[in-house]
């Protein structure tokens, strides 16, 4: 009986355990069940929302850049392309083989193609070609049955619509690099392009915008079942060129296939109404994807297609550097306007000779005749007066010899040469045949094309520090302001000794002596001044001077002279500032002279034919008529 009883609470102690750990358990569910569903309800609501629902950014259509008159240059097209599905393709290689009979796909894009394969999930597209024309996509539309996984898919692409005519002020966009990712998502998205070159590099902040946001309802392994929201992004800032695209498709048609620089600019505000560095490339080219032959051609021209001339090209000024060498001179008062100095055709310096471009010399001339005349003689004397220092910081002030900061990457500085320069670059002093030579605009002196129209605007406007630009305003990636509307700094000059300079300049093409008369606009009221110049590209041996210098004609084309020329018009009131350089083109006066001339006039008739003057648009048209 005992034992029945100690048994039965053995019993009773052990059920009770049992029922006490069952009931611990099940508060322990209840509770952690309450927690789960009641206290973190709606962050677990959220979590399943976001498994359900993928947010997917969006490109934003980059902003447009346009010419002064707001006509397009750089715009966004329709950019067909095919895509492959490999869960729908099955076998890719198989239908990659079929598609290439109708699109040619190199080893490359096929190796390509099968690495996004492999890294990405299976319904995931993958673009095969962007860019296909309407005939390649009728192909593929057509043959579809044929091409399982294969879709036409439309983007945006950008499009430059006068191609190798502004390739140098546009630039382009090209493909994302991993030097280029800052964080942006926009950067992350597939075929997102960003400006590499030119105004496209500058402004790539504005011009690129901002994203939008697609929501898309997804199943368990993410394929999208449809599109609950969408929201599109903020287009980039459209950009306004000072460019006058009529005037910079002119003057590359005349240019045509001369390695060459012509920049044309307001001398009172600085606005480039057109830069062409020559020859050029096509900027569509790089957003497509450049093939190896087509980059193996643009960098083996020795014509350097994708170099800006007009910026990064830098040249001895020649003769053109005669003006800043005067100004210099009649500032620190080593000669007067009518000083006389004789030309013989050579002048000595120890036992070095200097000569003149005339054999036999000009005889006696004063400075407006020895600018007309751009006698070398005369300026390797007043150079030799003046010193290489006082012409140095007479050129600074003009704007050579530093970047003028124009809205482009890749603006070289020059080069203007003192004692000071000589002494830390290369370790001796300056020689005093060294500042005849720079007389005359050879020697070490530099400058970019650029910076001669500035040099040549601050001589006509009246002596004004002004700057040059690219855009009608101020573009940030906040919007755009209008450029302050106030003139330009003074540089100091005294207005007399540029009326004398600009006599000369006005001499050298309206008189019949002048060095560039057979250049000369023969409207009256379109007439311009100018400069030549003419640089040696190799030396000329006393030899050859004896016997008789070899003609450009006779020479290969990498030994012949630079051609330049800088000018400006009206004649009268000054408004428009050129300079050219054609490389190895051979006389200023024969070849770069002529091209001023007609760039100056189209500047001139175009601006007359969109004034609102109905007078001045009448006697246009009347002399158009004949």
């Amino acid at each position: 009986m005992h034992r029945d009883s100690e048994r039965h609470k053995l019993f009773s102690r052990r059920a009770l355990m049992l029922a006490g750990g069952k009931t611990a358990l099940l508060s322990v569910l209840v509770g952690r069940m309450y927690y789960l569903q009641v206290v973190e309800s709606e962050r677990y609501v959220t979590l399943a929302d976001e498994n359900r629902i993928n947010l997917r950014l969006l490109p934003p259509p980059r902003g447009r850049i346009v010419d002064r008159l707001e006509r397009p240059m750089a715009d966004n097209q329709q950019n067909y392309r095919v895509v492959i599905i490999p869960e729908q393709a099955q076998d890719v290689h198989k239908t990659l083989d079929r598609l290439s009979l109708i699109v040619s796909l190199s080893a490359g894009e096929r190796r390509r193609i099968m690495r996004e394969v492999k890294r990405k999930r299976a319904f995931v597209p993958i673009t095969v070609r962007e860019n296909l024309d309407w005939r390649e996509v009728a192909r593929i539309e057509v043959n579809t049955p044929d091409l399982p996984g294969v879709l036409i898919d439309v983007g945006q692409s950008r499009s430059y619509l006068h191609g190798p005519q502004t390739a140098h002020v546009l630039g382009y966009v090209a493909a994302v690099s991993e030097k280029d990712l800052t964080g942006d998502p926009l950067l992350e998205l597939p075929g997102f392009r960003i400006g590499k070159a030119g105004v496209e590099k500058v402004y790539d902040l504005a011009l690129r915008g901002s994203g939008g946001s697609s929501q898309v309802e997804v199943n368990a392994l993410g394929r999208v079942i449809r599109e609950l929201n969408r929201q599109e992004g903020q287009p980039g800032t459209e950009v306004r060129l000072t460019i006058d695209r009529d005037l910079q498709n002119y003057i590359a048609n005349r240019v045509g296939n001369e390695s060459a620089s012509i920049v044309v600019m307001d001398v009172h505000t600085g606005e480039i109404l057109s830069l062409v560095s020559s020859p050029s490339f096509d900027p569509n080219s790089f957003n497509k994807g450049l093939s190896q032959a087509e980059w193996e051609s643009l960098i083996s021209n020795p014509k350097a297609p994708l170099t800006n001339k007009s910026i990064a090209g830098q040249y001895a000024p020649g003769s053109t550097y005669k003006p800043i060498v005067a100004l210099a001179a009649l500032d620190k008062g080593v000669i007067n306007p009518e000083t006389k100095i004789h030309c013989s055709g050579v002048t000595k310096l120890g036992n070095a000779e200097f000569h003149c471009w005339k054999k036999g010399g000009h005889g006696p001339l004063n400075m407006r005749e020895a600018i007309e005349h751009s006698c070398d003689v005369y300026f390797y004397e007043v150079a030799r007066r003046t010193g290489i220092d006082r012409i140095a910081a007479m050129s600074r002030r003009l704007g050579l010899g530093n970047p003028l900061g124009l809205d482009l990457p890749g603006e070289k500085s020059g080069l203007v040469p003192s004692d000071k320069w000589k002494r830390g670059a290369i370790g001796t002093p300056w020689q005093l045949g060294e500042t005849l030579i720079a007389g005359i605009g050879q020697g070490y002196i530099l400058t970019t094309p650029l910076q001669l129209a500035v040099m040549t605007a601050r001589l006509v406007n009246g002596g004004r520090a002004v700057k040059p630009h690219l855009t009608m305003d101020v573009v940030s990636e906040e919007g755009v302001q209008p450029y302050p509307d106030q003139e330009a700094d003074p540089l100091g000059i005294p207005t007399e000794h540029l009326n004398i300079v600009l006599g000369g300049m006005q001499d050298v093409v309206n008189a019949p002596t002048g060095t560039a008369f057979r250049a000369r606009i023969q409207e009256e009221e379109w007439r311009m001044g100018g400069k030549t110049g003419t640089v040696q590209v190799r030396r000329i041996t006393k030899a050859e001077r004896e016997t008789g210098v070899v003609k450009n004609e006779d020479l290969p084309w990498e030994e012949r002279d630079h051609a330049l020329f800088v000018g400006y018009a009206p004649f009268e009131s000054p408004r428009y500032a050129v300079s050219v350089v054609v490389e190895h083109g051979g006389g200023g006066s024969s070849t770069a002279a002529p091209i001023a001339r007609d760039v100056l006039r189209e500047t001139q008739r175009l601006a007359a034919l969109r004034a609102p003057d109905q007078e001045a648009q009448a006697y246009l048209k009347k002399r158009e008529e004949g």
